[in-house]
């Protein structure tokens, strides 16, 4: 029996040819044994890679072990091939504690630095985002290395795709782009995902190179990711790389095949990766009969070890404590005292020497927006950095708010610190996946932390119109994982700043764009630290507590000028998330009455968090029900008339006496 497919002559070694075969036989017989599992509902779920996996291990034999490489679901051969012990990756996909995500992710959605490989989420487009912030590492550390990461063909009509093979391509990182071809988007075939004869043919609207590869070859797919991976790493570039390859069985194995015309089932079957390369190796003479059935058997034995091994296993036990606290990474935070040193600034320049500061503190920390390179950001809050620190650390983006949220966790997965400033904070829509789904969740999910700071500019007051105006700080607060920041004076702003760049963690600091030029406070000129968590009491009374952050905080400062009889405790909370509920209720219980400002609008904002938790834990100290007073339930509009009657401004005196008066 002759094979399907032509294998040309290559100067591999005989040893090279049999690790080729052994290597992509090991996914496949522990799939099969997978698909027997299933069937029994020992595992939930299955994501064939069957007649794929030339792909799989052919790039990942061709790259060198401290590479990251970032697969997908069907990309078994990956982890096989980087040799994860077998149980770990059983236990992973039983949900045991031998696995990555402590029974709290399935199958191939975890990553792991021991092996060198970052695994997907969901939403397929964040992989290459990533993938590009791991690769500008690598060249911004001279390590002269490739990044590889896997995308299907219907993943590539998403746009993270786009936005990340467009950075890479402009900043020449030194990225490998893999699209497994495989004929369908679960059931909707190619030629309803794309109009073009070729994904390949994309990379030339992006000026990279491509190239196109019968992935169903273990030769040509090793040789050719081979002399392509050697050249990237002499020449750092990014490479698009499409495999023509077949997908054997369903998306999932709940889906089934039944929209695949059998003949074109039967086609690709004869086309098989493995069978194919095996018959070449006898009819070589490289490989026998009795070696085949040896490998087999010394494979399925490791199989049925290491599957007795996790099932020997205790199934995964936690705690609500474990659970909250893997939510988010430690932080020793260091209290740095502020020195008797001042300088009037306002809360624009507070946070440009903030930001000086900790780019001399931390001399890898990358900061990356929409021109804030040589123009200095829209509101100039970094101009001067290009000369202080260079453009490979102070990086102007095209703009795509998902590809640089994205490179930022790249960047943290290669240890490097970043700022990504947001030119205005309505803007983050366009980058909200990864935010909520990636920054926010990877910790909990594998104990991979995001070292991100993304920079808001927010808020109204500046006639700025529907999407340069909102202060939309409620939608993160919403997110476990996410820290949450919103300074309302000059100093909160530097300290606060300092103390997010040097969290691990990622923070939304919001910074409110009426406010950047319009408040004046001494500030410490050199590098101090304020803790998260911890509101400041800006006035002390004992008729009412009044809660605010940001502009709000203003407000209800100017409000007292007007009524200097009022006794009131004001709360500037400066962190939303933590929260500092300690101070919130000693307040609360001493005053008995509790009015709460925010520049959102009502319903589903951070007031309505604090209300219920005052409800629920100071109820038997209040002499009144607590007030919530916001913005309308509106968009925010453009023109002042109109934009003064949607803020709460206004509003709040007269609330503020209704309720003293209740």
């Amino acid at each position: 029996m002759k094979s399907n497919i032509k294998y040309k002559k290559t100067k591999l070694s005989t040893t090279t040819k049999i690790a080729l075969y052994k290597t992509m036989l090991k996914p496949r017989l522990i799939e099969e044994k997978m698909l027997i599992l299933l069937r029994q509902g020992k595992i939930s779920k299955w994501f064939s890679g069957i007649g794929q996996e030339a792909i799989s291990v052919g790039v990942t034999m061709a790259m060198q072990a401290e590479e990251y490489i970032l697969p997908m679901h069907r990309n078994l051969g990956v982890f096989t091939t980087r040799e994860i012990p077998l149980y770990r990756l059983f236990s992973q996909w039983q949900g045991k504690a031998n696995g990555f995500t402590k029974g709290r992710d399935r199958s191939f959605h975890f990553g792991t630095q021991e092996f060198n490989i970052i695994g997907m989420i969901s939403h397929l487009g964040p992989q290459f985002g990533v993938a590009d912030g791991i690769a500008l590492a690598s060249k911004l550390k001279n390590k002269n290395q490739v990044t590889a990461v896997f995308t299907g063909e219907g993943g590539t009509s998403e746009g993270d795709i786009h936005e990340a093979l467009n950075v890479a391509s402009v900043w020449q990182l030194p990225v490998l782009f893999c699209i497994e071809n495989n004929g369908y988007g679960l059931s909707t075939p190619t030629k309803e995902q794309y109009n073009c004869e070729n994904l390949a043919d994309r990379a030339l609207g992006y000026g990279m190179e491509s190239h196109i590869i019968d992935g169903n070859n273990i030769l040509e797919v090793y040789t050719k990711i081979s002399e392509i991976t050697e050249s990237i790493r002499k020449k750092p570039r990014p490479v698009l790389i499409e495999f023509k390859t077949f997908r054997m069985r369903g998306h999932e194995e709940a889906s089934g095949t039944k929209y695949v015309p059998q003949d074109l089932m039967d086609q690709w079957a004869q086309k098989d990766p493995i069978e194919n390369y095996r018959l070449h190796l006898l009819t070589e003479g490289i490989l026998t009969e009795k070696e085949d059935a040896i490998f087999k058997a010394e494979i399925k034995a490791e199989i049925d070890t290491h599957l007795d091994k996790t099932n020997a296993e205790e199934i995964i036990v936690s705690t609500e404590s474990n659970e909250l606290y893997d939510v988010y990474k430690d932080f020793d935070y260091q209290n740095i005292e502020e020195s008797s040193n001042t300088n009037e600034l306002r809360l624009i320049d507070a946070i440009h020497e903030g930001l000086k500061q900790s780019m001399e503190k931390h001399d890898d920390l990358v900061i990356m927006g929409q021109d804030i390179a040589e123009y200095g950001g829209v509101f100039k809050i970094t101009d001067g950095f290009v000369e202080a620190f260079g453009k490979d650390r102070v990086r102007n983006t095209p703009i795509c708010e998902s590809a640089i949220i994205e490179t930022a966790m790249g960047l943290s997965i290669a240890g490097i610190k970043s700022i990504v400033e947001l030119q205005f904070s309505d803007f983050v829509t366009s980058g909200f996946n990864p935010v909520v789904n990636y920054l926010a969740k990877s910790h909990y999910r594998w104990n991979q932390n995001a070292d991100v700071v993304l920079r808001m500019p927010c808020g109204a007051g500046v006639a700025a119109g529907p999407f340069h105006s909102q202060t939309n700080e409620a939608w993160f607060t919403k997110t476990p994982g996410l820290k949450v920041v919103y300074p309302a004076f000059p100093k909160d702003a530097k300290g606060l700043l300092a103390t997010a760049i040097n969290d691990p963690n990622p923070v939304l600091f919001f910074e409110h764009k009426a406010l950047y030029r319009s408040i004046r406070q001494e500030v410490p000129t050199d590098y101090f630290t304020i803790p998260f968590g911890k509101a400041a009491t800006l006035k002390q009374g004992t008729d009412i507590t009044i809660i605010a952050y940001g502009q709000a905080v203003h407000w209800a400062l100017n409000t007292l000028e007007n009524h200097q009889d009022i006794s009131a405790d004001v709360i500037d909370l400066r962190s939303l998330q933590p929260l500092d509920t300690e101070t919130i209720y000693a307040s609360t219980k001493k005053t008995g009455r509790v009015i709460i400002l925010q520049e959102d609008s009502l319903f589903g904002g951070i007031a309505s968090d604090i209300s219920a938790l005052i409800m629920e834990n100071c109820f038997e100290s209040l002499d009144a029900p607590v007030k919530r007073v916001a913005s309308l339930e509106t968009p925010i509009p453009f023109i002042n008339q109109l934009e003064d009657q949607y803020l709460a401004r206004d509003k709040f005196e007269d609330e503020l006496l209704a309720l003293l008066a209740y």
